[in-house]
This record gives structure tokens, C-alpha cells and sequence, in this order.
């Protein structure tokens, strides 16, 4: 689907605006960013919201809210504008901003590719396709400390980018509750190899 006509989710919204997901629902919370209503009630957010909300994390402050909105306003009757004058003192350089958002946009699109779901694998747990490997047991090591070089030694079908790729996707796809610690997993944060070894460390992600 076109990035431009798809809907988003918070989470997803956050990924490609690089924002941290409580901002994106707070800014929706205050109405920052007008966000379709769903009948599922679920927030969806679209390429324009996204925008918007990568506008508001960096210039926010120094917008008061009428400006913001005028702002916001310019940029839907100018769409293919680069640069749009805010005030007389601040010139927002849209271009810049669409480019981050459409790079972070390819990102997690490998992000989606890279990773597969199989009722017989693991329960279901998402995993790095062709592995038994879970996404969100390598995200959560290298948040915790885990060093690349190590991961990559414990787990040597990965590669470098698949550990980036990695977080995108974990950020993207929170789990719901409580995030697990890799104690709570019955792991260490700074040994990939003590993950790898031992009965099954995979069966308690």
C-alpha cells in the first residue's frame, strides 16, 4: 500500500516521525494532530498526521499553538512546497522532513519483510524469517546492553543490519503489558553466547 494513502498506528507513527510512542498519543490526546475517528475507535494515523507530528517534536516550542495550526494549514495548501515560512523569524524546511519520514518509512518496510510468524514456530513468535531467532529477544538485548559483536557471535545467520532493522520493528510493534527483562527471560544482557547455550533460553520469550 502507498505510504501516502495507508493508515498508521501510533506506534508505527512514532517509528517514522521519531518520536517516542507516549509523545504521539499525548499530542493526539491535546488534539496537536487531528487523527480520523475509527468506528473501532482504534487511532489510525495518516501520512500527513505523521508529518505533522515530526513538525511538532522539533518546533513545537517554538510555535505557539495558532501558529502551529497556521502552519499545518500552509503545508496542506502547499504540498509540494520544500520550505514554508511559519512566521516572519522561523522557515520550516518541509523537504528535509518528508525525506526523513520516507527514509524511515523504507526502513520499516524492510523491517515488515524480514520478519515471519508460524503457529508451529515458537508459538507464533515473531521471528527473523528462515530462524527460529525472535525480533523482540535481539531488540530487547541490544535496549539492555548487549554488545552487536556479541549477538552477531551468538546468532551468526544475523547480520548487522537485521539488528537495526530489529528495533525498528520491536518499536513499531510493542508488546502489550509490561515489557520483559532479559532477567525475566532467564538471560543476560551483556552474553549472547550464555543465550545461545543452555536447555532452551528460546522458551522463555
Amino acid at each position: 500500500m502507498n505510504a501516502l494513502t495507508r493508515a498508521f498506528t501510533p506506534a508505527e507513527a512514532a517509528v517514522l516521525g521519531g518520536l517516542e510512542l507516549k509523545a504521539v498519543n499525548n499530542a493526539i490526546d491535546k488534539r496537536i494532530v487531528e487523527v480520523p475517528v475509527q468506528a473501532s475507535r482504534r487511532r489510525e494515523l495518516t501520512a500527513e498526521n505523521v508529518l505533522q507530528l515530526k513538525l511538532w517534536h522539533e518546533i513545537g516550542p517554538i510555535l505557539s499553538q495558532e501558529r502551529r495550526q497556521r502552519l499545518f494549514g500552509l503545508i496542506r495548501e502547499n504540498p509540494s512546497a520544500r520550505t514554508i515560512r511559519a512566521d516572519n523569524l522561523v522557515i520550516v524546511d518541509v523537504a528535509e522532513a518528508r525525506k526523513q519520514i520516507s527514509q524511515r518509512t523504507k526502513d520499516l518496510a524492510e523491517a515488515e519483510a524480514m520478519v515471519a510468524k508460524f503457529r508451529d514456530t515458537l508459538g507464533g513468535k515473531p521471528v527473523f524469517k528462515d530462524t527460529r531467532i525472535p525480533v523482540r529477544l535481539v531488540a530487547a538485548m541490544r535496549a539492555q546492553g548487549a554488545d552487536d559483536v556479541e549477538i552477531l557471535s551468538g546468532y551468526p545467520k544475523l547480520t548487522a543490519r537485521q539488528l537495526e532493522l530489529a528495533d525498528i520493528w520491536s518499536a513499531a510493534h510493542p508488546r502489550r503489558g509490561r515489557p520483559k527483562s532479559l532477567a525475566d527471560r532467564g538471560l543476560k544482557a551483556k552474553s549472547s553466547r550464555r543465550a545461545k547455550r543452555g536447555s532452551d533460553p528460546l522458551s522463555h520469550i
